[in-house]
């Protein structure tokens, strides 16, 4: 399961330029990779979906803390990682999007796995 969640997190990269389609096909790579039928599919897919999401949260929380470090000391500090913060969530609610899609494909993948 563990690999499955990889090589899709890894997919969902590389097929981010689809909007739509590139979440459903990485969901959909990592449901086949997990096997054991439709519900283990969704959830390798729904998984790579959400590591995508937190990582990308994370660096951005980050990048916004320390760009705020630069401009203004210690509050900057404080202001940036507030900032930085609000973004990462708003990042990780809207990647919930991503998520569904690859829990929709790692669905259709796991369920097309188990029957044969």
């Amino acid at each position: 399961m563990l690999l499955a969640v990889l090589v899709g997190f890894t997919a969902m990269c590389l097929f981010g330029f689809m909007p739509i389609l590139g979440p459903i096909l990485a969901g959909f790579i990592a449901g086949v990779l997990a096997g054991g039928g439709a519900w283990r599919g969704a959830k390798a897919g729904f998984l790579s979906g959400m590591l995508g999401a937190l990582i990308g949260a994370s660096i951005l929380t980050l990048f916004v803390g320390a760009i705020g470090s630069l401009r203004g000391g210690a509050l900057g500090v404080l202001v940036g990682g507030l900032m930085g913060g609000v973004m990462g969530l708003g990042l990780i609610l809207l990647s919930l999007v991503n998520a569904f899609l690859g829990f929709v494909g790692g669905a259709i993948g796991g369920a097309m796995r188990g029957r044969s």
